[in-house]
This record gives C-alpha cells, structure tokens and sequence, in this order.
C-alpha cells in the first residue's frame, strides 16, 4: 500500500506544461502566459489629456478667479485621435477632448467645468498648475519594461495591458483536453427514467465538472456497460483528442470490473491502493504512441471527487504551466468531534467559516463514500493524518479548499 505523497509523486513524475501555442487575445484568457511580454512604446505613447477641456499656458491664468474669469482666444478644437494644428501661444486656448495629444506650447489642461465652456474665446475661473490634467508619456509603463511575465495567468485586466502595447496574439500554454469514460452496467445518464438496481452517472457530470474548474477542456463519454470490447475501443477512439484520460468505476475487486483487465494490456498502467480514505483504490499510468496519462478513480462517488482533487487536479494544474498546483490549505478549528480510521489519512467533508476571528470547520454530515449530500454541503476537506484515529473538538487541523484555487 502508498502513502498519499508516494502515489501523487508518481502521478507527477515527468508531468510538463504542455507545448506552447499562439492564441488571440480572447482565447488566451484563463491560460498562462509561455513568454515574457515587453512594451514596445510606452504607455501612454504620447503626453495628452486627462479630461475634456483647454490646453494653455499655467502663467496665463495666475490670476483668473470667479469674480475675475481670465478670457483666452480658442485657436483650435482637438478630438481624441488628432493633434492640433497650431501651438498654444499666451492668451491663447486650444478645447481637447479626453485623450487628445497635448498640442505644442501646452503647460496644463484647463476642465471645462472651471470654464464657460467657449468655442471662439473662452472664460477661465481658476488658476492651475503646470502639467496638471496631463498624462505624461510613459507614466504608466515605460519603455522596455516587462508587463506579463511567463506564468502569468491572462485575466481580463492582463489582457487589456496586453492588448495596449499592440499584442493581438500570445504564446500560452494550452487547455489540456480531458476526457472522461464513466463505467457500470448500472449507470444511466442523469435525467433518464430509472428501474430497480440502476443509478444515474454522477461521477461522469461531476469529474467534467471538476476539469472545467480545474482550467482544462472537459470531454465526458459514457456511461459505458462493464464490457471489454465496449471500454478497449472507446479508448481506441477518444485517444487521438484527449491529453488525458479519467475513467471512474471498475478499479475494484469486483468479477464484473472491466478497466483493470483491459488496461493491464495495455501502456504502463499500475492499479494499486493507497492509505486514503475515501479513494483507496488508484490507477494510473499512459496508453497510446503519445503517452498520455490516464487515471482509474473509484467508483464511488466521493472517492471519485476526493481521489481527482488529491491526485488529479494537481497534474492538470502542471500541464497548464501553472506555479502553484495545489489547492491551498488552512489551519482551522475543529467543532464538532472527527473519527478516523487508522492507518490511513482522511480526507473528511467539511464546512470552513469564520467566526471571531479565527478558521473553524464542522464535518459536512455523514462521511460515506456514496454520500453525496453532505459532499455538496461541503467547501473544504479536513485532513487527518494516518496516526489519528479520533479528533476532538478544539484541535486544530489542517483544511484543503475547494473554493479556492
């Protein structure tokens, strides 16, 4: 039997972001960035306006007042997009709209809620600084710098600094595409009628589910009867555009189980147990001339959620090019009283909150592994070490989130 760390460090072991691609913008959002970004031009590229107003000059304007408006000649009109086709000179104005290049001569911008708002002359209340309501070249981001560095996640606000010094495409690492192969002769699709002794395939609905929140590109096939021929050429098939495949069911010892006999034919994959509960019985390994990763999860369940949060979740985080992999873990209070069974770690169904200040978590209700009730009830799980057979209230623990990535 594996301790959990032996198996997720065979499970890791050679895992690589996947090759790089170049993708537009829009696609490249959720993905993470395979090269370093530089500006080339500043941002912004030019000095202009900060508001719609008037350029002039500040000395012009030392004593405008409300009761004594300074009146300047507006030799020019500029719209965001064309600079002006004169210098601003004494006694003069040139109205700017937001954006605008600051024309010659300009010292400050001049809001037009301090004016009468005037298209032939214009009348100034208030005197102002030098450089006031001026963006200047390169305040934001100057020349050269790095603005997105390799494994950066692209979110919204990355892609418009990406987008403002001209990259209309990325290199990223892709999504992997991840499919997923319910198995049983008692699993029905979810929504179809059932009769006596079938069930509906959650575990197909949640693992795509679970990909998908993951950053990966989720494919779920199935539910598949427990039949050799049926589950080799499904295989065969789903191969040629998966990175990685997740079958759940059929990895016990059970004469009906069909992924142990027709994987133990085929690439490198190992079925094993670990000291896990829930999720003891694991498989893993590759299939095909690419060799892709395949994982066999239990059929039950919460297992099957808890073995792809421990196991699987991590390697796709890896093939994503991300730095930090797992899920993070807290320290938090225990309230309610926690058995656990000896010599394996727990993985316990929890619900972490805050009160007073501090971390606290309540087991989630029953800990079945076909429990799904308190599995949705659930934001965390608490973990418990394989020495420690019971937890009383008021110890602290350690706590994996599932609302955070």
């Amino acid at each position: 039997m594996r301790t959990v760390e032996e198996h997720l460090q065979s499970v890791l072991a050679g895992v690589e972001p996947l090759s790089p691609l170049d993708v537009t913008l829009v696609d490249a959002r959720g993905c993470v960035l395979a090269e370093d970004v530089t500006a080339p031009w500043p941002l912004p590229a030019f000095d202009n306006a900060q508001t719609d107003g008037y350029a002039v000059k500040a000395s012009d304007l030392l004593a405008a007042s409300d009761g004594k408006p300074v009146t300047l000649r507006v030799i020019d009109d500029v719209p965001a997009g064309y600079r002006a086709s004169v210098e601003v000179r004494e006694g003069s104005a040139i109205r700017v709209q937001t954006g605008a290049p600051l024309p010659e001569g300009a010292e400050a911008i001049v809001p037009m809620d301090w004016t009468d708002g005037g298209t032939a002359e214009v009348k100034v209340t208030r005197s102002i600084a030098r450089g006031a309501n001026v963006r200047r070249r390169g305040d934001d981001v100057p020349l050269g710098e790095v603005v997105c560095s390799r494994g950066t996640v692209l979110g919204p606000r990355e892609i418009a600094l990406l987008a403002a010094v001209g990259r209309g495409r990325v290199s990223v690492h892709p999504e992997p595409r991840v499919v997923i192969i319910s198995i049983g002769s008692e699993l029905v699709e979810p929504g179809m009628p059932l009769s006596p002794g079938l069930i509906a395939d959650s575990n197909g609905v949640t693992i795509a589910a679970a990909v998908q929140e993951a950053g990966a590109i989720a494919y779920r096939v199935g539910p598949l009867p427990d039949d050799a021929t049926t589950l080799l050429a499904t295989l065969e098939d789903q191969l040629v555009r998966a990175d990685m495949i997740v079958t759940t069911g059929g990895v016990s010892a059970g004469a009906y189980d069909t992924v142990k006999d027709v994987l133990s034919r085929l690439g490198t994959v190992e079925f094993t147990t670990v000291a896990m509960q829930p999720g003891m019985p694991q498989g893993h390994g590759t299939l095909g001339p690419d060799d892709t990763p395949i994982f066999t999860l239990p059929g039950n369940p919460v297992s099957a959620y808890v073995s792809f949060e421990v196991f699987v979740r991590p390697v796709i985080r890896r093939m994503l090019g991300h730095a930090q992999i797992y899920r993070p873990v807290v320290r938090a209070v225990l309230v309610d009283p926690l058995p656990s069974p000896a010599g394996r770690r727990q993985f316990a169904r929890g619900h972490l909150a805050v009160e007073e200040g501090r971390y606290v978590v309540r087991p989630a209700g029953g800990q079945g592994s076909h429990m799904l009730g308190s599995l949705a009830q659930a934001n965390a799980l608490v973990v418990v070490p394989e020495d420690i057979t019971e937890v009383k209230p008021g110890t602290a623990v350690a706590v994996l989130r599932l609302d955070q990535d």
